[in-house]
Formats: C-alpha cells, structure tokens, sequence
C-alpha cells in the first residue's frame, strides 16, 4: 500500500498555479484532470490536487512556518533533475537551492528546490542507492 494516497494544496490563484504546476506535473509523466472547483495531476493511483483558496488573499504560505515544509520528487538521474528544475523556472517558480549536490544528507544526493506564488516549494531529487562494497558482493557469490 502507498504511503499517501493523493496530495491537497490550497492555492490563492488556481489559474496561474495550474499554469506553474502543470509543465511540470506533465514532465513528471502526470495525467491532468479539470474539475469544477480544482485540477488533479495523476500518475498511476497517486493524485496531487490543487484547490482555490476559500478566503482569497491569505497566502503565501511561509517557509519555515507551521504546515507545509515541501514535496519531494524522485528522479531517475541528474539530468532530469537539471531538466525539472528548468521546467519550472521557465513555468514561472522560483529557484530556491540547487540545482547541486547535497552532501549533507549524503554523497550521491542530488537535487533542486524551487518555490512558486504561494510559497508552495517543491524539490526534484536524484539519491541512488548506494553501490554495494566490494566484499559485500564478495560474500554474496
């Protein structure tokens, strides 16, 4: 069973953040479904789904705050990261961090972060698993 089932984010301004979101909901191999009062990106039984804000005007969401801190992305290689990443800027988010390694959280991690108008961020990452030590594959054969 999957951790999560779908992803609600409330928005101050639906059109323009499905203009940010869907490039890269679609880079990500996401489905876009339109509905009365939101839009979902699918991508097999996970949903991510953007909502208006009832109280207009209340955002952004401040990082660092109570609540949203940001979703994280696994990719398959740098590139894609590097690709995402550009995706996003060129929908209008904001660059945040990277993209860069991360040696902080370890030596293979690889990622950016990038923030949109509501101070939603986002981050593509790139952490593969790490090769296994030469006895370790000794001991296995």
């Amino acid at each position: 069973m999957p951790l999560f089932d779908h992803i609600g984010i409330t928005v101050d301004d639906l059109p323009r953040s499905i203009a940010q979101f869907d490039p890269v909901m679609q880079a990500l191999g996401c489905t876009r479904q339109d509905a009365d009062n939101g839009v979902s990106w699918y991508l097999g039984e996970e949903e991510l789904i953007l909502f208006p804000a009832r109280e207009p005007g209340t955002g952004p969401h401040r990082h660092g705050q109570v609540g949203w801190q940001h979703l994280a992305f696994p990719v398959d290689s740098r590139a894609d990261v590097d690709r995402l990443h550009q995706i996003a800027l060129d929908a209008g988010w904001t660059a945040v961090s990277g993209p860069k390694p991360f040696p902080r959280f370890n030596d293979r991690y690889y990622a950016a972060f990038v923030e949109d108008d509501n101070g939603i961020r986002l981050e593509f990452m790139f952490n593969p698993p790490r090769e296994p030590a030469a006895t370790e594959s000794a001991v296995g054969s």
